[in-house]
């Protein structure tokens, strides 16, 4: 028996015009010259429109109707130029291209030494649906292990890891740094009073009104309990005790209410400050002893470590 597709040209037709994936022929002057029922339902236009016409027109009508491939561009011509750079730079290109839709398409492209092209388009658009969700399952779990499930802001693991990647990045700088341990005073007082909720929604707010309070790029997190971590990049001890005290005072300011019931919080803050090379656990244990003197000496405080670094 004939091993050739020549041999078998008219039954191989036949398969490719019945089949779910669409099929077209290209000239080296990028006409279309012929194509199956699959491929004329990606552009939603009949033999008729399509035969003869070439690339280029093709794609003018798919933007002007705004049917057939998403086009995200405002001038047809410039993406067309950008297009006609990638189109048979090798022998054979794949990839995907999503339908206005809604639907998504794996695309082939298969040049012949004389320019002629073979383009295949299949049906992916369930395998994309489950890759969407599949990306948004790992998505939410990424999110679940760097989050701090109480109060929606970054964990201790998540806090830290960003810390020490921004230590080693102020340090190649040389650039000022600055760590707060920020501790809401009598904590323990308000979970014997009013209960462990009360204690997990003061939790919540404390969190909220600090975060509405940084700047977008400030890191900050729970450390555990009722411990906050703060770390400012580029910032120097006047800043810091600034941006401290704001803090410290815009939490005794707030009235608080649990369950219909008006609360007062205070803070106390601790700061570490350094250049050049340090570590988390040094800027931490410096900020941890600011932070217990100001508990000792009246809490609703911000001090400063003696023994960090000076800028």
């Amino acid at each position: 028996m004939e091993n050739s597709f020549k041999h078998f040209a008219g039954q191989l037709a036949e398969f490719i015009n019945v089949s779910r994936d669409g099929y077209a022929i290209f000239s080296a002057d990028d006409i279309l010259l012929c194509t199956n029922k699959a491929f004329m339902e990606v552009f939603f236009r009949p033999e008729a429109e399509l035969i003869g016409q070439s690339f280029a027109d093709i794609m003018h009508t798919a933007f002007r109707t705004q049917k057939g491939p998403r086009i995200d561009a405002d001038n047809i011509d410039n993406w067309l130029s950008r297009v006609q750079q990638l189109r048979r730079i090798r022998d054979f290109r794949l990839f995907e291209v999503d339908l206005v839709d809604g639907r998504w398409f794996l695309f082939s492209e298969q040049t012949l030494p004389g320019g002629e092209m073979l383009i295949q388009a299949k049906d992916i658009t369930k395998q994309k649906i489950v890759e969407q969700h599949l990306n948004e399952h790992t998505r939410k779990l990424t999110d679940l292990a760097l989050t701090d499930e109480l109060t929606q802001i970054a964990n201790r693991r998540s806090f830290v890891a960003s810390v020490q990647a921004e230590i080693t990045r102020c340090s190649r700088q040389h650039s000022a740094m600055a760590f707060f341990l920020l501790d809401i005073d009598h904590f323990k007082h308000v979970n014997d009073t009013y209960g462990h909720q009360a204690g997990d929604e003061v939790l919540r707010q404390v969190a909220r009104l600090i975060k509405s309070t940084l700047r977008e790029y400030d890191i900050f997190g729970r450390i555990g309990g009722e411990e906050f971590g703060i770390f400012l990049a580029q910032t120097d001890r006047d800043t810091a005790v600034d941006v401290a005290e704001r803090l410290r005072q815009q939490i005794a300011d707030e009235k608080l209410y649990i369950d219909g019931r008006e609360l007062r919080i205070t803070l106390s803050v601790g700061i570490a400050l350094a250049r050049n090379k340090t570590s988390f656990e040094q800027l931490y244990a410096d900020a941890d002893a600011a932070l217990y003197q100001a508990k000792h000496s009246g809490r609703n405080k911000v001090v400063v470590a003696e023994y960090c670094v000076i800028l």
